[in-house]
């Protein structure tokens, strides 16, 4: 399994069948670039230049914000065939330069405890399931998902705001 931010993220523990997915640079560094460049992001809008407080979950590096980074802030539509099930949400991103995570092949450090929601979709961009976990274990959900052959990608969203937070794709 891959993980990816605005296209990365995966977990430590690789169940059977699935695959990183993160490429490089991170998909999160590349639209943080785009929205920076032609000034618009997923809905039409200017992205939002501001300052972290601390803890904003960054898409590019798949970690917490510290306080006072410069950040973005921007409607992304993740990765999903044209559909109903597409959606556009707020992401966070750094402004600048990022380095990309530091592994794409293990469950975000930062965000090990930290509830999320697992939606399943099939090749076509349809949710067939989904789970919400407490973050405590997060490669068995991932694994017990990935146990159903129809699932074909996994997005993790924050549970309060709904954002997305990474894909996992299976190989």
């Amino acid at each position: 399994m891959q993980r990816r931010s605005p296209s990365c993220g995966a977990p430590a523990a690789t169940p059977p069948g699935s695959r990183p997915s993160a490429g490089a640079p991170p998909a999160a560094s590349r639209c943080a670039a785009a929205c920076a460049t032609p000034g618009r992001d997923a809905t039409g809008q200017p992205p939002e230049r501001r300052r972290a407080t601390g803890g904003e979950p960054l898409r590019c590096c798949l970690r917490d914000a510290r306080p006072d980074e410069a950040l973005l802030l921007f409607g992304y539509a993740p990765p999903l065939p044209p559909g109903p099930y597409r959606e556009v949400g707020p992401v966070f991103a750094h402004a600048g330069a990022c380095a990309g995570p530091d592994d794409v092949t293990a469950y975000p450090s930062q965000w090990r405890g930290r509830e999320q929601v697992l939606r399943a979709y099939d090749s076509r961009g349809r949710i067939v399931g989904g789970r919400r976990h407490d973050g405590g274990d997060p490669e068995a959900v991932i694994a017990d998902l990935f146990a159903d052959p129809a699932v074909d990608l996994l997005h993790s969203r924050n549970v309060v705001y709904g954002c997305w937070m990474f894909a996992v794709v299976r190989s």
